[in-house]
């Protein structure tokens, strides 16, 4: 039966979804940084390596299917706010199956991922033996760790963030603790880290799972002819596709931002690598505004309720907006002293000091791009994204062959604003089409 729903949008609502996410997103750097200092107990460099190269290469690999949470949040959300309980079933049901084959395509195929990530980032013998060892271990949790991708963006959907919060304290809580009884303890070396995560990754899919039993009520879960429906599937790989197009376009603009830095000294290069870190965390504290976008717009879409569609979007922003403003605040005021922290080198201080001015600014900047993938991710109005960020990137490789030459470094952040101030104004100029589709 399928019956739609109109909860009032409230202030309250947005942060009941945000806050669970900013404070998820805290955790990252925490579990990293634990993973980093227990085989720095070891007392040897390439263990630290080791294990610092397996994770980069196992984030890489699974980044590809990154678009299943977003993918999975504004399908599973317009489902819900349509009152379609079979369909926001049949969604989770569809991500895990995909997760899953993934997962285990990563792991049939190994040898050869494995190869070629050796043969892009070579490393001495040792490093690329422990690193081995880790990878062997790790890439069996590939199904779990894809498939929760899924999970994640179902929960998002539901606007049950809690869930999410506890998914990432439960994970995270439980690789540090067996990270330090295998590392510390039972002196496993790197295979211990690998081994914490590996748990920790499939207990986390069946706290996930367990989190959704909502899902499992009734058997949606199952109705095989909706799941394996080819009109939806359709629709879902079309969603998914355009997604990882956009996400493929906005990694690659960071990454030329990294290789055109290189060319400005090492000094640049550095500064440029502790100020990044300011983007991250902004990233880490906006997306708790964007995921509200994409629940509380995908809801409304579903719902075909146009003005619910408009003050979901204006509410949401409004928390980003401020948000972004205020850590623009701290970076500008705070920004010596946490540059300070991060090195101690006084040529990469007294550089980070002098392009600080973009880091500040890049929130305030960057603001309005970050909300409209939320707006867009929704409303699924994916393909509009994806152009938008090609007009985007065609703009930003045009500012970087005008504004480097000219300014040098200055010039570099200069494009990279350049880059989200285009992002923002072509989804901008979208947005009434988008609202207009909404009846």
């Amino acid at each position: 039966m399928t019956q739609r729903t109109s909860a009032p949008l409230t202030h309250k609502r947005v942060l009941k979804i945000a806050v669970p996410i900013v404070l998820s997103n805290a955790t990252v750097p925490i579990l990293g940084a634990v993973d980093t200092g227990v085989v720095g107990q070891m007392g040897l460099a390439a263990p630290i390596g080791a294990v610092g190269m397996g994770a980069v290469i196992l984030s890489a690999i699974y980044w590809i299917f990154g678009f299943l949470r977003m993918g999975t949040t504004g399908l599973a959300a317009q489902a819900r706010g349509a009152g379609d309980t079979a369909e926001t079933g049949a969604l989770l049901m569809r991500g895990l199956l995909l997760g899953c084959a993934a997962g285990l395509f990563f792991i049939l195929t190994q040898v050869g991922l494995f190869w070629g990530a050796f043969a892009l980032s070579p490393a001495s013998p040792e490093v690329e033996a422990l690193t081995r060892d880790y990878l062997q271990i790790r890439i069996w949790g590939a199904p779990a760790t894809i498939a929760l991708f899924a999970v994640t963006g179902w929960l998002i959907a539901i606007e049950q963030t809690r869930g999410v919060f506890i998914l990432q304290v439960w994970m995270n809580g439980l690789n540090i603790l067996l990270d330090l009884w295998f590392v510390l303890g039972l002196g496993w070396g790197v295979e211990g880290v690998a081994i914490a995560t590996l748990i920790a990754e499939w207990t986390g899919l069946a706290l996930g799972l367990w989190l959704c039993r909502e899902a499992f009520k009734g058997n949606q879960w199952r109705d095989w002819p909706r799941i394996f429906d080819a009109a939806r599937l359709r629709r879902m790989m079309q969603v998914n596709a355009d997604i990882m197009i956009r996400s493929v376009l906005l990694t690659g603009s960071f990454t030329t931002f990294l290789f055109v830095g290189s060319d400005l000294g090492d000094v640049n290069l550095a500064a440029n690598q502790v100020l990044l870190q300011f983007l991250e965390i902004t990233a880490f504290a906006l997306d708790g505004f964007a995921f509200s976008a994409e629940a509380l717009v995908g809801s409304a879409v579903g719902a075909r309720n146009r003005v619910q569609v408009r003050r979901a979007s204006i509410m949401a922003s409004q928390w980003g907006v401020g948000g972004a403003f205020v850590l623009a605040a701290v970076f500008w005021l705070a920004g010596p002293a946490l540059i300070d922290l991060m090195t101690t080198s006084d040529e990469v201080r007294t550089a980070a000091r002098d392009y600080l001015i973009w880091a500040a600014l890049a929130p305030a900047i960057g603001v309005a791009s970050w909300m409209f993938d939320g707006i867009y991710i929704g409303a699924t109005w994916t393909r509009a994204m994806r152009n938008a960020m090609v007009q985007s990137v065609a703009i930003y490789v045009v500012a970087l062959f005008i504004l480097v030459p000219a300014f040098g470094n200055h010039g570099l952040w200069a494009a990279l604003m350049v880059l989200n101030i285009a992002r923002g104004v072509t989804m901008g100029w979208r947005y009434p089409q988008l609202e207009a589709q909404v009846a």
